[in-house]
């Protein structure tokens, strides 16, 4: 695996979560990357990746740094309610969500922003943790394909296994030893190409996200072995709430 160096400037915030953050990683999880050099070193892009846990940002950070970029997350605005983590996540540099709400514009805004600014954006276009009963991928929101759309910018997809035994599905407590192997492999940019010169109707929205879901999908088989259901999870059709522990009976980070 090639590790690249740093380019951006880290701020404190970002001093203080690599070291502790990174140390914490490498005693309790085992990486197995593939395909890491194709996020590109430098210039806006999305990296969308599949939902499983709620340490996936930590998990998909930690590949990020490595490759040499800062991760910008689409965090729900939950988190930035506490004035403590808050101040530390905007400092962070990380975008606030308000899931199900018209707000969440706001989010896509500043998403928009950071590409054109040359940021390299994470987008979990579920916008929550997997319903499917085997963590398939589930059927995406448009979020991800509104910012490509937008910008023009490369889309990354990321397919990762691993993490949800690391800490699974709305637990509460993490499983930290022995260490987890966590295997991510990231893909060629998705095509939109043809899409990008198409008037911004829902039917083109929606054909940019199910190109971006299927990339996902793909890599998930890769790396986790298997053939994913010919139907993705719709938590629509199911009638599944859409954001907290489905098992609470709560009606996630990408802003449809």
């Amino acid at each position: 695996m090639t590790v690249r160096k740093l380019q951006q400037k880290r701020g404190w915030a970002w001093n203080v979560a690599v070291a502790i953050v990174k140390p914490t990683l490498l005693a309790t999880t085992r990486h197995e990357w593939e395909g890491g050099e194709r996020i590109p070193e430098r210039g806006g892009c999305i990296l969308v990746m599949n939902h499983i846990s709620h340490v996936d940002p930590l998990t998909a950070a930690h590949i990020v740094y490595d490759h040499g970029r800062i991760p910008r997350y689409l965090a729900k605005s939950g988190l930035f309610k506490n004035k403590a983590l808050g101040f530390f996540l905007r400092a962070a540099g990380q975008i606030p969500v308000e899931r199900l709400t018209r707000n969440a514009v706001g989010a896509y805004d500043a998403a928009v922003a950071a590409v054109r600014a040359g940021e390299c954006v994470v987008v979990y276009p579920e916008g929550t943790i997997t319903r499917d009963p085997d963590l398939w991928p589930m059927t995406g929101k448009s979020g991800a394909a509104r910012i490509a759309l937008e910008t023009g910018c490369p889309v990354l997809p990321v397919g990762q296994w691993g993490a949800q035994q690391l800490l699974a599905p709305y637990a509460k407590k993490p499983d930290l030893f022995p260490r987890k192997l966590i295997r991510m492999k990231v893909g060629e940019p998705v095509d939109l190409a043809d899409l990008l010169t198409r008037p911004r109707s829902p039917e083109v929205v929606a054909e940019a996200t199910d190109r971006i879901m299927a990339a996902i999908t793909s890599l998930v088989e890769d790396v986790r072995g298997g053939t994913a259901p010919a139907e993705r999870y719709d938590m629509r059709k199911h009638g599944t709430r859409r954001t907290g522990n489905p098992a609470r009976h709560e009606i996630g980070e990408d802003p449809a």
